[in-house]
């Protein structure tokens, strides 16, 4: 089943994250299991709030990627550029619908 984390965080730094981000997935690119699909949304109604909802094929991918050592220092790396800690929301996949 698939599975997919919300990450829920505000900063002021968002190009400085992106290029983090964008660095850390050309390293990730040859590793198995890791997200198949990052949604990266800003929240219209309160500046610098982002939801990133990474996709994974399987609950057991995800754990492993987050226990993977470069996985943690790269979230070490963006929450030091958060206003506010982040949250994590883990979900289930239970229904996806291509609607156009």
């Amino acid at each position: 089943m698939k599975f997919v984390q919300i990450i829920d965080f505000e900063t002021e730094r968002i190009a400085e994250m992106r290029e983090l981000v964008e660095q850390a997935a050309q390293g990730a690119a040859s590793r198995t299991g890791g997200p198949t699909h990052r949604l990266v949304l800003q929240d219209r109604s309160t500046p610098g709030r982002y939801l990133v909802l990474m996709e994974f094929e399987s609950h057991e991918d995800a754990v492993r990627n987050s226990n993977d050592p470069e996985t943690s220092r790269l979230a070490e790396q963006l929450a030091a550029l958060c206003t506010r800690p982040p949250s994590f929301t883990d979900c289930d996949v239970r229904e996806t619908t291509e609607l156009k």
